[in-house]
Order: structure tokens, then C-alpha cells, then sequence
């Protein structure tokens, strides 16, 4: 009988402590962002207002993985992916923009929007797939910067 309170004791003792573990698919974002940051990429964590059109509401807030911009006067622009490989602006037409089609054919289908304005480059993500990703978002942030 005394075992059984000991055990039960050390049962309620220890677990909050399982509590406290990362699962794994916060164990596996945390890997990838930690790689994200190993490559030179900035992230940030982003509240969003999702256009309402979207076939699969994303998450608020969102992975923001940006870069700074180049120039003196870039172009804005923001294509959001309503489906995998399709890219549309906000009045939902078809992104036909020869010089960023390349680009988005690279992206995976979790990528929800890519946008650029003065002063940053910025594609929302939901951090799901290998670190392999990271690689194509990276050369994708650096090319369009």
C-alpha cells in the first residue's frame, strides 16, 4: 500500500513537467526556424486580416519570413496562393508577372502570400515541409529584393 502512495505522489509531482515539453510539430518548427536563422533569413511572428476569398483561412498570426529591399523607387505588389501554383493579386486576378512566376512556381503550397513594399520583402508561411524549404524561400527573398 505504501508504494502505491509513493508512486501516486510521484505520478502528481512529475506531471506538470510533461506539460512543459514542446510537442513535436512546435519541436519541428523551432527547428526550422532556427535553421531560418542559421541561412541569414529574418522572422517574425505577424498578425494578418486574411482577404476573405481565400479558400483555406491561414493562421493569424503568421510566420513572416522577410528580407529589406534594394532601389530607390521598388515596385509594390502583393499575389496571394488561392490554390497550389496559383498566384492572385488582391482584386483576384491571375499574377501573369513574367519576372515573379518563375520565382512562385519554387514555393510550396503552405505559402500563403508574398508581398513587397518600400522598404521589405515579406512571404507568409506555414512552416510545414523539410528545411530543404528554406532554401527556395531564401533564394526567392534575395532575388526579389
Amino acid at each position: 500500500m505504501t508504494v502505491w502512495i509513493v508512486v501516486s505522489i510521484l505520478v502528481v509531482v512529475l506531471s506538470p513537467l510533461a506539460w512543459l515539453r514542446p510537442s513535436r510539430h512546435q519541436s519541428g518548427r523551432m527547428a526550422l526556424r532556427m535553421e531560418a536563422r542559421r541561412i541569414g533569413l529574418a522572422m517574425q511572428l505577424s498578425p494578418q486580416e486574411w482577404p476573405h476569398w481565400l479558400k483555406q483561412e491561414p493562421p493569424s498570426p503568421c510566420a513572416q519570413y522577410h528580407r529589406p529591399r534594394r532601389g530607390n523607387r521598388p515596385q509594390c505588389w502583393s499575389y496571394w496562393q488561392l490554390e497550389p501554383g496559383v498566384w492572385v493579386n488582391q482584386w483576384q486576378e491571375i499574377c501573369v508577372d513574367e519576372k515573379l512566376l518563375p520565382h512562385f512556381s519554387t514555393l510550396p503550397a503552405n505559402v500563403y502570400k508574398v508581398e513587397a513594399d518600400k522598404q521589405m520583402i515579406a512571404l507568409y508561411w506555414g512552416e510545414k515541409g523539410e528545411a530543404s524549404v528554406l532554401q527556395d524561400i531564401a533564394s526567392l527573398l534575395k532575388a526579389l529584393a
